[in-house]
């Protein structure tokens, strides 16, 4: 993968975290259930690579 894509990347997943957070403060959602819902999708994501 060329430099130039890998730093695209990299600004597109900042970018698109910025706007997760700024969307839910905006929608008055509290941090800690957004802080909750990432941590439940990561357990659940990592779950499902376990049972392969």
């Amino acid at each position: 993968m060329p430099l130039t894509h890998f730093l695209g990347l990299i600004a597109m997943v900042m970018l698109a975290a910025g706007v997760t957070i700024a969307l839910a403060l905006w929608a008055e959602v509290p941090l800690v259930a957004l802080g909750f819902a990432a941590a439940a999708g990561s357990l659940i994501i990592g779950w499902n690579r376990l049972a392969r």
